[in-house]
């Protein structure tokens, strides 16, 4: 997904968590919270009860600002508080937001509708100085998307779709879920989602993270040095591991030839994860035999991309997070972190400055 950048300047140094409720505001100097008009509608009825006096300024896919519906001057908004909400992504809104985080002197604190923090928006929001916090409320959605289009492959539907469209009356043979190995790589809130999904149907599951710390969902713990280890094993192979200089191109031409034959690779970490020329080439020796693709190197994904019509592969528009429930997860986590932001109390995923390092 494409963001607008912010100028990034020097980083001052940020007040810590019991400081930045009303002690950081003077008498008459009112907390001011910048968001979508569309966020402001959903939430209106539980937000204003919680924060009286607070001074609420919404924007929109125009990039004006409003205060109780009525336009107000740019020179008046200087927010300390920012919900970068999902809809203002999807309506085009954010760079107004961005902007005014960029050039505010106010900023203690970012909401991000997005897990993901490796787009150089979201760092030069941390050079600013906020506090920034990430999302989970799409990995429902998206450990969905996973298994939905996973077993969908592991399935032959396909097949008995031609066989009902030639009027052909024959078993076709299949193998249980529960005979199947799987590797996610990355076993943060998404995989954690995966995993409960999975249960169930009793697979192998192994997960990659960055300290090899057992879990009772999975049958093999490892870190990112053990990953060619795995692959000529695993049936179902999921990238949704961060982006940072460890992953970056981690599925090239080296982790395609040990892909085992016949197995299938979903992406819906981030398209920099993958060399795509590794990938068609795996893809000619059946190593994936599929791939499920939501995210790319380049999005929109152009066109005159191979990947839209190769017979392999099945093209998502980064939309595995379009479940009917995640922005309602998302107005829910920004309400609980504002609550707990008026009271000073540590918030709820709260990305450490130091993961930027690795970037």
């Amino acid at each position: 997904m494409d963001f607008p950048l912010p100028t990034r300047g020097s980083r001052p140094r940020v007040p810590e968590a019991a400081a930045l409720g009303s002690a950081t505001r003077t008498s008459g100097n009112a907390l001011q919270i910048l968001m979508s008009k569309a966020a402001y509608d959903r939430v209106a009825d539980r937000l204003l009860p919680m924060a009286r006096g607070v001074d609420l300024i919404t924007t929109d896919a125009l990039g004006g600002f409003n205060r109780g519906g009525d336009l107000i001057a740019d020179e008046d908004v200087d927010p300390e508080v920012f919900w970068i909400s999902l809809d203002l992504w999807r309506s085009g809104g954010l760079p107004a937001l961005f902007s005014k985080i960029a050039t505010g002197t106010r900023g203690r604190w970012a909401q991000s509708f997005a897990a993901g923090v490796d787009h150089p928006s979201f760092r030069a929001v941390v050079d600013k100085g906020l506090r920034l916090t990430n999302s989970d409320a799409q990995a429902p959605a998206i450990a969905e998307y996973v298994v939905a289009q996973a077993f969908s492959l592991l399935h032959p539907i396909e097949q008995q779709l031609a066989a009902q469209a030639s009027k052909q009356w024959r078993q076709i043979d299949f193998r249980e879920i529960s005979s199947t190995r799987w590797l996610l790589i990355g076993f943060g809130a998404i995989g954690q989602q995966i995993a409960n999904r999975l249960q169930p149907f009793r697979p192998r599951i192994a997960a990659v993270r960055r300290q090899a710390i057992r879990d009772d969902r999975l049958t093999d713990v490892c870190t990112l040095n053990d990953v060619g280890r795995l692959l000529p094993h695993t049936d179902v192979v999921v990238l949704a591991c961060a982006l940072n200089s460890d992953t970056r191109d981690l599925a090239g031409p080296a982790f395609f030839e040990s892909l085992k034959p016949g197995s299938i690779l979903i992406n819906v970490g981030r398209g920099e994860l993958m060399d795509e020329a590794a990938l068609r080439l795996g893809l000619e020796r059946d190593q994936p035999a599929r791939a499920v693709l939501d995210v790319f190197r380049s999005e929109p994904l152009s066109p005159e991309a191979w990947l839209w019509t190769h017979p392999k592969i099945r093209v998502t528009a980064h939309a595995s997070n379009a479940g009917d429930k995640v922005m309602g997860r998302g107005d829910d986590l920004f309400l609980q972190n504002l609550r707990l932001y008026l009271a000073g109390q540590p918030l709820v995923n709260e990305v450490p400055a130091t993961n930027f390092e690795a970037q």
